[in-house]
């Protein structure tokens, strides 16, 4: 029931509030929402706990990666606004300086005069949260609802289920892009999302999920 902005900062207060980092949910937020999405977040963390969202994440990683997720707090994906130190990583500059469509085009590019994938290079190159977090955006901007369709699978797949992913992800994606996750589940994993849903949770929690994704049709 909470407007998008506040879930998603309540989210990354839980990720970084406390003692250890919860590093998959703030590369999830951060390298999914639009421009306008992270100034509506980092408002919306400034009201809700009287904090700097920025400043909380500067303190609560490191390296080139707290760079990294510095530069996306920063709204840089639109082409032309970046301005970053000249300590940043070649990879960085690219990935949180352009859009998603000179970023397609510059994977192919690169496929084509390099001897590895762009994904495949990035995980010779990088390591850790840095490596986790480029690999992230190169995979949405190829084809986000695969990478939700991932994150779901991820979520209910063996013994236990990560509630928090499957709840965070189907509430945030319901309005957005949740039709086409659930065509690429079927198509990556040869099942529905609703049947994995139905398999892996029980009672109202199990309805409520189900109800959020019938809803995308």
């Amino acid at each position: 029931m909470m407007p998008p902005a506040d879930y998603d900062a309540t989210s990354l207060r839980k990720a970084v509030k406390g003692l250890g980092t919860d590093e998959t949910v703030l590369i999830e937020i951060l390298c999914t929402r639009t421009n306008a999405e992270i100034k509506d977040i980092k408002t919306s963390y400034q009201k809700m706990f009287s904090r700097d969202l920025e400043k909380d994440i500067a303190g609560d990683t490191s390296g080139h990666f707290k760079k990294f997720l510095i530069s996306l707090l920063q709204a840089l994906y639109k082409a032309g606004e970046g301005r970053l130190g000249t300590d940043e990583s070649k990879f960085n500059t690219v990935l949180v300086s352009r859009s998603f469509p000179q970023l397609r085009a510059t994977f192919d590019e690169y496929a084509k005069i390099c001897k590895y994938d762009i994904e495949e290079s990035i995980k010779r190159e990088m390591s850790g949260d840095l490596k986790d977090g480029m690999i992230s955006i190169v995979r949405i901007v190829r084809n986000a609802p695969a990478f939700f369709a991932e994150k779901l699978y991820k979520s209910m797949k063996g013994v236990g289920t990560d509630d928090n992913t499957l709840i965070r992800v189907v509430v945030t994606r319901s309005e957005v892009d949740l039709l086409d996750i659930k065509d690429a589940f079927a198509k990556l994993y040869h099942t529905s999302l609703a049947r994995f849903i139905s398999d892996d949770t029980r009672g109202n929690y199990k309805k409520i999920l189900l109800q959020l994704i019938s809803e995308q049709n």
